[in-house]
């Protein structure tokens, strides 16, 4: 595009430098084709991404007490009860694990006595940020006691708390939008939404039904996708989160298996010892007929050190059956 700097100067007859046209031109420039401002994730701690990347390397067992040196150090703040729990539940869910109609995933287990403990942890969470939101109310807190009402859903879900994960589920999306209210780029917030609204969106005909008669807020699942890979790109405490669970909903709710796989590889890539993501990475590829490939996958998920004895089982009772599958 030509511009013209000297019909855009107030005395047509002077002369403008060189220098001065070149900044002139670039200050327009800056103006017509500024970059929109990104959404951004929460500003977490190096001790804090520390201890998610030890969660996801497939080691929630070291990252607990790193969780709770951060409980310690601050415990006004919810941050490191939130971890604790997180590292908490990725041990329940690989417990949990198992293989039905070719997929895996910790689909139902009953009550447990440690649960309560994992409850514990996100209550704390919860109770803190709602103490420091009385205070300040910012979107960073509200993000904090929707993760910790998120916690909370997980569990109730594999317990098969359908009212509770409603009410759970609900409050979490709440706090969510109210902190992309008081900051609409927070990413963390849009991928907590993004669940939220692919869940509901793809509930069954009788659980639509209960959820109209429940007050329970409707979902777009087309929506959820688009915020959950928000979360992906730009998140920090739900970009791994957000990336798992779009790989594995794309998968069993849409048998979308290749998109599935597009979305789940880097997780294997970046935490190649996660017995989680090696037996998903596995289990897409067996899905597409990469036998080969899926084969790969489940030998890396036996091999894995996975140091809680009852994720340890249970990865390689998996990844056997797995194998005895293929052709």
């Amino acid at each position: 595009m030509r511009i013209h700097v000297a019909q855009a100067c107030p005395d047509a007859g002077r002369v403008v430098r060189p220098e001065a046209s070149r900044l002139i031109i670039a200050l327009l420039s800056a103006a017509l084709f500024a970059t929109p401002t990104l959404a951004s994730g929460l500003m977490l701690s190096p001790e804090a991404t520390q201890t998610l990347d030890r969660i996801y390397s497939g080691n929630s067992d070291a990252a607990i007490p790193m969780a709770r040196g951060i409980e310690q150090a601050h415990p006004e703040s919810p941050v490191g009860f939130l971890l604790e729990g997180e590292a908490q539940w990725w041990n329940i869910y690989c417990a949990a694990c198992e293989i039905k109609w070719g997929q895996l995933d910790a689909w139902k287990r009953g009550k447990k006595s440690e649960d309560d403990a994992y409850f514990a942890l996100a209550d704390k969470a919860i109770e803190l940020a709602r103490a420091q939101i009385a205070k300040s109310d910012t979107a960073e807190l509200h993000v904090y006691a929707g993760l910790g009402l998120a916690l909370k859903a997980r569990l109730y879900s594999l317990r098969d708390e359908k009212r509770n994960v409603a009410h759970a589920g609900v409050a979490a999306r709440a706090e969510f939008l109210r902190a992309l209210e008081l900051d609409p780029d927070m990413a963390d917030a849009t991928a907590g939404v993004g669940l939220y609204n692919y869940y509901v969106d793809t509930l069954s005909a009788i659980a639509r039904m209960l959820r109209f008669f429940m007050g329970v807020p409707g979902g777009n699942k087309q929506e959820g996708i688009r915020q959950m890979r928000i979360g992906i790109e730009r998140g920090s405490f739900m970009v791994v989160d957000s990336r798992f669970y779009l790989a594995r909903n794309l998968r069993t709710y849409d048998e979308k298996y290749e998109q599935a796989l597009s979305v789940a590889d880097p997780l294997a890539a970046r935490y190649p010892h996660n017995p989680i993501f090696l037996l998903l990475l596995g289990n897409l590829n067996a899905e597409l007929g990469r036998n080969g490939k899926a084969s790969e996958y489940f030998h890396a998920a036996q091999n894995s050190p996975v140091p809680d004895p009852a994720c340890s089982t249970r990865v390689r009772d998996l990844a056997d059956s797995f194998l005895a599958s293929l052709p």
